[in-house]
């Protein structure tokens, strides 16, 4: 089988960035009472941690022609590469040494999906049995790939992804020709019945399936997503959903009769669709709460959880000393460490305004949904304007990574 091959030559820096380039297509109180209190609350820290893996590919060199990717077969391209195996098995533990992290093994669909997934199961065997590497392996599944390819992936691999991109089924015809329902949801369940097939014979084999969705891809409101998403995580047990903004720089040859808009989704909508996602994954909300009909679309500068306690202030304030943790995560500002940390004070001293101001609660946020032992901190009786000019955060300075960090 051909090896690397790059029309000019390439450092060894450079085939790394290139590989990085089309990775991106496929994130002091007075008492003792109190003192006790706030001690045994600031104890509870955000320990979750997300595994982060180093992205590398194992081939650019398409037959699919979707038009928003850089890797589609009829776009002219500078260079083209297929890595064998081997050596793409031998990059991947250089880098996972290099980076300190897992491994991501993603590729173009190269000759055909059964033959490229060969090619990545393969990588993943030498990885481990030839190489000995141990670390953590995500490792993509192909459009329409074989369950037997699919199996010899899932033995070495800790996590598989299958790619549904769009939110409305109708978007495969306008922007991914080759791609259709059946050959990435055929794929996304054979994932789910081998996972739960292994896990009940403690089988070694993947134990868990993510996806990813494209903002914007199909002029979708932000319902159509979150609704899609609900229905995937129940139906597939997916551990997470990444989502994308779709980005449509220059026309695709192929595409010319779709006269498709050249569009760039804005940033701040993805980063709404992450707190969105959160909402309904951690905190109790459903796609009904984050995107009620009357509402389809995400705020830009309000975050999901603010808005909904907006449409919803009949319903506070809420007493932090008497509801339950369910409750308190809902208040704006207050999230899963905070409402543990209040909780677990609760268990030596009545909290006070000032007290959620020592466990660095943003009160700023929350002091309008809550009281404490029966008493406001801020005044009842502001508009919902100024209430929400308060809760206006700057969206351009969240991250994604750290929103990913929530597991």
């Amino acid at each position: 089988m051909t090896g690397l091959i790059f029309k000019n030559e390439y450092s060894y820096s450079e085939k790394i960035q290139q590989m990085q380039n089309d990775a991106i297509y496929d994130i002091g109180f007075d008492s003792d009472t109190q003192n006790a209190g706030l001690k045994a609350a600031n104890k509870i820290l955000c320990t979750n941690k997300r595994m982060t893996s180093h992205k590398l590919f194992l081939s650019n060199n398409c037959v699919f022609n979707c038009a928003y990717c850089g890797c589609r077969c009829q776009k002219e391209k500078d260079y083209a590469y297929t890595f064998t195996p081997k050596e793409l098995a031998k990059l991947a533990v250089e880098q996972a040494k290099i980076h300190k992290q897992g491994i991501f093994i993603s590729s173009a669909i190269y000759k055909n999906a059964d033959y490229t997934q060969e090619l990545i199961s393969k990588t993943l065997k030498i990885m481990r049995n030839d190489l000995g590497y141990k670390g953590f392996i995500h490792a993509k599944v192909m459009p329409g790939a074989d369950p037997i390819v699919i199996h010899e992936t899932g033995l070495y691999a800790n996590r598989l992804s299958v790619n549904i991109e769009v939110a409305k089924s109708s978007g495969y015809e306008k922007i991914a020709k080759q791609k259709n329902k059946n050959n990435i949801i055929n794929p996304m369940t054979e994932i789910y019945e081998q996972i739960q097939e292994h896990s009940k014979n403690n089988n070694i084999f993947a134990t868990s399936q993510t996806t990813q969705l494209m903002a914007g891809s199909t002029n979708e409101d932000d319902r159509t997503i979150m609704r899609l998403s609900t229905a995937l995580y129940k139906k597939f047990n997916l551990k997470r959903i990444y989502y994308t903004a779709f980005t449509y720089k220059e026309q695709a040859k192929g595409y010319e009769e779709e006269q498709l808009p050249i569009i760039r989704v804005p940033h701040w909508r993805m980063v709404r669709l992450y707190q969105a996602d959160r909402l309904t994954q951690l905190y109790g909300f459903c796609f009904n709460d984050v995107t009620p009909e009357s509402n389809p679309f995400l705020n830009e500068d309000i975050d999901p959880k603010a808005a909904w306690a907006l449409r919803n202030m009949d319903i506070f304030p809420i007493e932090v000393n008497k509801v339950d943790f369910n409750t308190l995560i809902r208040v704006p500002g207050i999230g899963l460490v905070y409402a543990k940390k209040i909780i677990e004070a609760r268990r030596y001293c009545k909290i006070t305004h000032n007290m959620m101001r020592r466990m660095k609660i943003p009160m700023d946020k929350c002091s309008y949904f809550i009281t404490c032992n029966g008493k406001f901190e801020k005044d009842r009786k502001v508009s919902e304007e100024n209430i929400k000019s308060v809760l206006v955060s700057k969206h351009t300075q969240i991250s994604i990574y750290d929103l990913l960090m929530q597991e």
